[in-house]
């Protein structure tokens, strides 16, 4: 499996009870569907993973097969504190039809978490996943960094195809380009140096804001591609605010106010995340005004 192109976390919604709204995920990924977004993540960070209990999670990945054809990507985020845990939920992705899986660095021992830990912890997943494994980085989220060093010793492994680095460092992006195989894919999920980690080398990008500009988002790769790299900075400086809102700013709240916003089923987060306030939604709403008035990129 090769990772490339834009794929978008989706968020997870529910009802105003706290309950997994599955018609809404039903109507959001069939809309998603109809734009030129290479697949989907689902239970990634966006997606409230840490909030979801397992049941749900499988229901939702179930669903999400159920709309996403088999030509588009269906990553799972099944990310857990113990290897026993996240092995346990790799498998019930792969059982609910995921192509591959997104496990998240554990974190919570973090000093004990060696170079060692890691390579041991997603050796151990990726020798018993039934689907491929994504080596996922967030040290935003986390408080850890997944060592350029262990990324080397792993991307051999023949069940590990690639990593999201989620953060904005670009001399960390360099350095796991530079250690990438082969068949390795690098993918990125800072909007803000998409372009910037494209023209480095990563194959793609797993962004929160391609969720709300789908299109937007293709087009940067697609121009990267293409050797169109006037036209892909001119897109990118579109991008950039609006993405440093939702994300940076506010938050897994502040996009699914955007997705409201856009039509989509956004709806509240569950606890203890809470709506944004509505000064904050009304910054959204006119910073969508604005980038839909603004000239398309090329």
């Amino acid at each position: 499996m090769t990772i490339s192109g834009v794929l978008a976390p989706i968020p997870t919604p529910f009802t105003d009870d706290e309950a997994v709204d599955l018609d809404a995920w039903r109507a959001n990924i069939d809309r998603w569907m109809a734009t030129p977004l290479r697949g989907l993540v689902v239970l990634g960070s966006t997606g409230e993973a840490p909030l979801v209990d397992d049941d749900e999670a499988d229901r939702l990945i179930r669903e999400a097969r159920g709309r996403v054809p088999g030509d588009r990507l269906l990553l799972a985020g099944t990310g857990r504190q113990s290897t026993r845990a996240a092995i346990a939920a790799a498998r019930r992705a792969a059982d609910a039809g995921a192509d591959g899986v997104l496990v998240r660095t554990p974190s919570y021992f973090r000093k004990q978490l060696t170079t060692e830990a890691f390579v041991r912890h997603y050796a151990a997943v990726a020798d018993a996943s039934p689907v491929p494994v994504v080596l996922y980085n967030f040290s935003a989220l986390t408080g850890v960094t997944l060592p350029v060093e262990a990324v080397a010793r792993l991307v051999d492994h023949p069940n590990i195809v690639g990593l999201k680095e989620s953060g904005p460092d670009l001399g960390y992006v360099g350095d796991l380009i530079g250690v990438a195989r082969d068949g390795f894919s690098v993918v990125v999920g800072s909007a803000p140096t998409f372009y910037a980690s494209l023209a480095l080398g990563a194959s793609g990008g797993i962004l929160a804001v391609a969720c709300a500009i789908p299109d937007a988002c293709v087009r940067i790769y697609e121009h990267v591609a293409a050797g169109r790299h006037d036209e892909a900075r001119a897109l990118q400086r579109q991008v950039v605010p609006l993405a440093r809102l939702l994300t940076t700013r506010h938050g897994i709240p502040g996009l699914k106010a955007a997705l409201d916003e856009l039509g989509y089923a956004g709806g509240r987060p569950r606890p203890p995340l809470a709506p944004v306030a509505p000064d904050a939604a009304g910054e959204i709403r006119r910073q969508i005004e604005q980038f839909a008035a603004a000239p398309a990129g090329a």
